[in-house]
């Protein structure tokens, strides 16, 4: 299966490379895919590169989603 996590762009070294952070931990992606992105916008990403730009909202919704899966996980394990 294959997800995409949606980041936010926190800097922008290079042009066809950004620095995004998701849930408190930073990494160095492609966004060759996707344009020009600045820092604050969202994209998703998937197996190091951004695939897609997300507005304010979508990335907002889609965060959220990502938690509940995450919390989801997490309650598996307890059991």
């Amino acid at each position: 299966m294959c997800l995409g996590i949606p980041c936010r762009v926190v800097e922008v070294p290079e042009k066809q490379w950004a620095i995004i952070e998701a849930g408190g931990i930073r990494r160095k992606i492609g966004v060759h895919l996707v344009g020009d992105v600045s820092v604050g916008d969202y994209v998703m990403v998937h197996a190091g590169y951004a695939v897609e730009k997300l507005d304010l909202a979508e990335a907002e919704e889609r965060i959220k989603l990502w938690e509940e899966l995450l919390r989801f996980e997490s309650a598996g394990e307890a059991e």
